[in-house]
């Protein structure tokens, strides 16, 4: 548990600062309030997301999920929110689940943060890898979580 709360620090921390990063490499470059617009499909969430792998992969639960949001925004450090902030996030012993404004900003961040773990974009969503409980979940689950995470916001549109 502590070493996947680590993980999401980190995590979080890297997503901060690539915010701050050359506006011009950034899908969005002002700044307002990242609250869910009215172009969000209302149901899916990354907490409803996280439970809805868990029953399309057949298990009660990904393992401990919790929620993380906090440490994932410019507005949860003490900074003016940020439209390519993360507006929400779930971490597991098996995946952390992203949930961004748009597909855009979400593309952003799974090819930065792509580089150095293993994130895999859905829509407004990326599935991330990263923390050590994560490493060990096979790259078959990783493909059959990516799919049934595809097969979710398909459904919610």
């Amino acid at each position: 548990m502590r070493t996947r709360t680590t993980a999401a620090a980190t995590g979080a921390a890297l997503l901060l600062a690539l915010v701050a990063c050359d506006p011009a490499a950034e899908p969005t470059t002002e700044s307002k309030p990242s609250a869910p617009s009215s172009s969000q499909p209302a149901g899916l969430t990354a907490k409803t997301a996280a439970a809805g792998l868990a029953d399309a992969t057949g298990v009660k639960t990904l393992g401990d999920p919790t929620d993380n949001t906090a440490g994932c925004s410019q507005e949860a450090a003490g900074e003016k929110p940020h439209a390519n902030d993360c507006t929400a996030l779930i971490t597991t012993d098996t995946v952390s689940i992203y949930e961004f404004g748009t597909p855009k900003v979400s593309a952003h961040w799974v090819k930065q943060l792509g580089k150095r773990q293993d994130w895999r974009q859905v829509d407004r969503f990326a599935l991330a890898f990263g923390a050590r409980d994560q490493a060990l979940t096979s790259d078959e689950r990783r493909a059959e979580l990516t799919k049934a995470l595809e097969a979710l916001v398909a459904k919610s549109k």
